[in-house]
């Protein structure tokens, strides 16, 4: 996976073995951060769901789904914030997962915008970002 040195990585890119898949990773970390945090950041933890519209819906429903908003390349989670959480979830074995150039257009524009960007190989390493993320805007 090739990741620009302008965007933070949490977790270990020489890692190889055997790991859950992204939608599990990220599951895991929504689920950490709605138990931790019931009456703050897990009640605006959200993913924008975007994946498989194109391959299972209609052409005219793709447009009007763009219409609404829907934004190509949006990370798996966005707490929206003074200073955005911004996280794209892949999985721990980074061989087995790419970063695709529109998730590094969106990243490095909510970086610019000021968010805390970062990509995580995998919850545990989400959750790392989470609490870095957590201590600057808490200061």
């Amino acid at each position: 996976m090739i990741i620009p040195p302008h965007i933070p990585v949490y977790g270990d890119l020489s890692y190889r073995g055997k790991c859950d898949r992204e939608q599990l990773e990220q599951m895991s970390i929504i689920g950490r951060i709605r138990r931790e945090y019931p009456d703050s950041y897990g009640l605006i933890v959200l993913h924008p769901r975007n994946e498989g519209l194109k391959e299972r819906g209609q052409f005219s429903a793709v447009m009007r789904h763009n219409a609404e908003g829907m934004c190509k390349g949006a990370a798996d989670v966005i707490i929206p914030s003074r200073k955005s959480f911004v996280c794209e979830v892949k999985r721990r074995n980074p061989t087995l997962s790419q970063l695709a150039p529109e998730q590094i257009e969106f990243l490095t524009a909510a970086q610019k915008a000021g968010a805390f960007v970062c990509v995580a190989l995998g919850a545990v390493a989400a959750w790392e970002g989470f609490c870095e993320w957590v201590k600057e805007v808490e200061s």
